[in-house]
This record gives C-alpha cells, structure tokens and sequence, in this order.
C-alpha cells in the first residue's frame, strides 16, 4: 500500500488532478474483499446474456438505428439514451440520498468529479467512432454474438485504443 497518491480516498489531500483518474481504478476504491469460486461469476454471464438481448430486441445494436440518430431522422435512440440518463440520475440520487451499501456492505461512494477539456476530446472521439463504426462498447459483443462478425475490427480496435491510452496515460493532460 504505502503513501502512493492514488490511494488516498480524501481528494482534498492529493494536489493534483490524478486523484480523478486513479480512484476510477476498482482495485484502489471499493475492492470487494470475499473471495468467491469461479462458478460464483454465472450469475454475471447471465445478466450479460440478458442484456444482449435487450439491446437485439430493442435494436440498439443496429446500425440503421445508430444512423438515424447521427442524421437527426428518429427519437428512438434518443429515447433509450434520454431514459437511462434518467434512471442513472435517479439511482444516483437514491444511493446518496438513502446512503445505500453493496450486496456485501461495503459503503458506494461517488467521488465529484471536475471538467477538463479532455472529456471534449475524448467525447468527440468517442462519437466519431461510434458513427463511423455504428458501435459502441457496450453493444460490441451483442453485435458480433448477433451475427455481424465485421464488429471484431471495431472490438480489435477499441482494445487497442485503450492499450494506446493506458501506455500514454501519464503524459496526457487530464
């Protein structure tokens, strides 16, 4: 452990802006302490295999659709984009309102976090490439499990691209 800055859970106490980056690490915040045997992690192969499904059904993975709502032409991913804001604010709300815990009892905390000019970039990157590629992380795998295999580059490229980030990462600005 030692003194390393990342480790603090106090942003007050480290100077400078790499609190923000490190305490999304989960091995320095909130690292769940049961050990648990491998067949333990099904339930969240499961829950996955479900969401895929949701995402085919509710033709999120599609490309058509994704098209649409670059070229301004329908609400419908506007309208699953704009709910799960909504859910994500109201969840948000009610963990810090009922200071709400883990399955395990481990306190969630929610660090505020600051704007910097990286979030614009990577903001526009991240919208550049999911229009170009119809794709983002999330739907990547429903995509290739659906049959449209080409999604491989774009999942080949998006490892790469955070290989490139994290190999950087100290001399970024953030």
């Amino acid at each position: 452990m030692g003194n390393a800055p990342f480790l603090k859970t106090d942003p007050l106490e480290v100077d400078n802006t790499d609190f923000e980056v490190r305490s999304l690490d989960a091995m320095c915040v909130n690292e769940m302490q049961k050990d648990e045997p491998m067949l333990y992690n099904l339930k969240y192969l499961a829950v996955g295999i479900v969401f895929g499904i949701v995402l085919v059904k509710a033709e999120i993975i599609s490309w058509f659709r994704i098209q649409e709502m670059f070229r301004l032409q329908s609400f419908h991913m506007y309208g699953v984009i704009g709910s799960a804001v909504i859910v994500g604010m109201v969840s948000v709300l009610l963990i810090k309102k009922l200071n709400l815990k883990t399955i395990y009892g481990e306190p969630i905390s929610i660090h505020p976090k600051k704007f910097n000019k990286g979030q614009v970039f990577g903001g526009l990157m991240f919208g550049f490439g999911w229009a170009i590629t119809g794709a983002c992380p999330g739907p990547l795998f429903a995509q290739i499990g659906s049959g449209a295999t080409v999604i491989a580059v774009t999942l080949l490229s998006a490892i790469a691209g955070t290989w490139v980030y994290g190999k950087f990462r100290d001399k970024l600005p953030h």
